[in-house]
């Protein structure tokens, strides 16, 4: 699991330890017929959350590295990515849509400065060690004109894909 390292501006220093590898527990409510389910996951998350594809202009000093590949450090996906643990944490209560990539999305509804951002979050679940799920956070970012809305498919409830998950069944994207 990774811990970021703080990326550090002309002396200025930019923590990202919120971002380090955590566990969390989800609780799935027990319903008629349902007996109440337990999840625990192991949260990683990606330099794709507080950075963003590098482009011609941009200055060598925002360059951050990770043992794959180099991004230019992105203040507002940094300023936005110390709210994910706890959006993360409360995933269960969420409706997940499916990208067509064996992957999966939330779009988290935040209000800054009077605003309201459309904050996407990719996320993909894998099976863990034993009775362990993991989750891992492959970005985050706000949707504007740089990433247009996705075409919505029919909703999958998160405790959907962490049950089919854990216990090896196939997840199918809605046509």
């Amino acid at each position: 699991m990774i811990l970021w390292k703080a990326f550090v501006l002309k002396g200025e220093i930019y923590s990202l330890e919120h971002l380090h590898p955590f566990k969390f527990e989800v609780i799935q409510e027990a319903k008629i017929n349902k007996p109440e389910r337990k999840y625990l996951f192991n949260v990683s998350f990606s330099l794709h959350c507080f950075s963003k594809k590098i482009e011609t202009n941009d200055d060598n000093d925002l360059f951050y590295k990770d043992s794959r590949e180099e991004r230019t450090f992105c203040f507002n996906r940094y300023e936005l990515s110390k709210k994910l643990p706890e959006i993360i944490k409360n995933i269960g209560r969420k409706k997940c849509s499916h990208t067509g990539h064996g992957n999966f999305f939330i779009v988290e509804i935040l209000r800054e400065d009077g605003n309201t951002i459309n904050y996407e979050i990719y996320f993909k679940v894998t099976k863990g060690q034993s009775s362990t799920l993991n989750l891992y956070i492959e970005s985050a970012y706000p949707r504007d004109e740089n990433h247009p809305r996705k075409n919505k498919k029919k909703p999958i409830a998160f405790y959907v894909i962490a049950y089919n998950k854990l216990h090896n069944r196939p997840i199918k994207a809605p046509k």
